[in-house]
């Protein structure tokens, strides 16, 4: 007796460790938490940005560019110059002259063959596309927090009811000592105890360290400190009134992946317009205003006429026409290849949409079963719950054996962790299904 009291005293220090209070992550914190912080969402956030900036006015062509020159020019001319001037003989000799000049030149292209108009609109797309790629990226992380937030929950409950089961085998044990001391049991029975003990204590110690190990992979997710400790909200709420008509109808409207082949093809279409474009002519307008001044050498023949420097203001608008009437067939190849780009993407859209609805289908009757295991894992539950009450009463009187005991026992712990897991198998069944009808940030966790 000694020996157990020992043994379960330093299994109670070494082995089942502390409850100290800790935080409590719920479903909505952990999403708050992984929208802030999670890496993935951040960098496609970066993503957004960068699409954003290209799909802004100011990278769409179709404003003007407006140059601003300046320049300052001074030379001498050291050869010697005899030029007659009224009768006389006049000598010019080493001249210097300087020159200033500055201007602003302007440039608009007026027509381009339609070029810039469906580049941008090609570029406000990829925007698009960039805003569903990222959707997706939340998604995915969200499955991915869920299917780990699950986890924690689940072998959370699987430790609690270890814990239960451990201190039955404990009280069983006790009840073992004492009645092989008072002569009403065997030796048999107290090993038989101790060899439970020991079983449900590994076991224990086993769930604990999975337990430790899946909060880490949870903080991994949420991209926060590895040893942050917390517990877990375990309870379950399923979402109501799905039916697979609203599921189809939510894939058309609002699966990620669908709506990026179809913008996609709006891309195709644009690009194949804008290469159409090449074969139409471009029209464009400059202008030109302008500042200069030349200041003479007094020894010039400018100066001469009592001249010290010329200022002029100068402007010119030139409007212009350019048609590649043949380019060797360049942009014929490009308008083939736009086409060809085109046709595919169809191709693709259509792909992508049997394979979303067979995934729709597929995770539909996973639910359904899923649900299915779940209700009858928990009337499992309340079976082996009866059945074991009965046969404790009926050890107590001495009516079953030990063996028959932790049969009942090991049934019904195996029945608890089986409810567990169809438990939350249910749950992440429905979000595959909230994921791919493009609900899943619709609804409250």
């Amino acid at each position: 007796m000694k020996q157990y009291i020992a043994t379960i005293i330093l299994f109670t220090v070494f082995g089942a460790g502390t409850s100290d209070a800790q935080e409590l992550l719920d479903t909505k914190g952990a999403i708050e938490i992984a929208l802030k912080n999670n890496l993935d969402i951040q960098i496609a956030n970066s993503d957004l940005e960068v699409s954003k900036n290209n799909a802004h006015l100011l990278n769409s062509g179709f404003l003007p560019t407006l140059t601003g020159t300046s320049s300052a020019n001074y030379g001498s001319d050291f050869s010697q110059e005899n030029i007659l001037l009224n009768g006389d003989v006049v000598e010019f000799n080493n001249i210097k002259s300087t020159n200033y000049r500055a201007g602003l030149d302007l440039s608009v292209t007026l027509f381009d063959g339609l070029g810039r108009k469906y580049n941008y609109k090609s570029l406000k797309e990829t925007y698009g596309i960039t805003e569903l790629q990222v959707r997706e990226t939340i998604e995915n992380t969200i499955l991915n927090l869920f299917s780990v937030y699950y986890e924690v929950a689940r072998l959370t409950e699987n430790k609690v009811t270890l814990k239960e089961t451990l201190q039955l085998s404990k009280d069983r044990l006790v009840r073992a000592h004492y009645q092989f001391e008072y002569g009403q049991g065997s030796k048999l029975d107290v090993l038989n105890a101790e060899v439970d003990v020991n079983t449900d204590s590994i076991n224990l110690i086993n769930a604990n360290l999975a337990l430790e190990n899946t909060k880490r992979d949870l903080n991994l997710v949420l991209n926060r400190e590895l040893e942050t400790r917390f517990d877990v909200d375990t309870a379950v709420r399923f979402v109501s009134g799905f039916n697979m008509d609203d599921i189809y109808a939510d894939i058309r409207e609002n699966n990620a992946s669908l709506l990026q082949a179809e913008r996609g093809l709006l891309v195709n279409e644009y690009d194949l317009k804008s290469r159409k474009g090449g074969f139409l002519p471009t029209v464009g307008l400059t202008g030109s205003y302008g500042w200069n001044q030349n200041v003479f050498d007094p020894n010039s023949i400018v100066n001469f006429n009592q001249l010290d420097k010329a200022n002029t203001i100068s402007g010119s608008v030139v409007a212009s026409l350019t048609w590649n009437i043949f380019d060797g067939g360049t942009t014929m190849t490009n308008v083939n290849n736009a086409k060809v780009a085109y046709q595919r993407q169809q191709l693709t859209i259509k792909q992508t949409r049997l394979q979303v609805e067979r995934d729709a289908i597929n995770a539909w009757q996973s639910y359904q079963n899923a649900l299915y295991v779940f209700e009858a894992q928990k009337k499992n539950v309340t079976t082996n719950a009866n059945n074991l009450g009965r046969t404790e009463e009926q050890f107590k009187l001495g009516q079953v054996t030990s063996v028959e005991f932790r049969q009942a026992q090991t049934n019904y712990l195996n029945a608890i962790l089986a409810k567990n897991q169809a438990k939350y198998d249910a749950k992440n069944a429905e979000l595959q299904v909230l994921q791919i009808s493009g609900q899943l940030l619709n609804v409250a966790f």
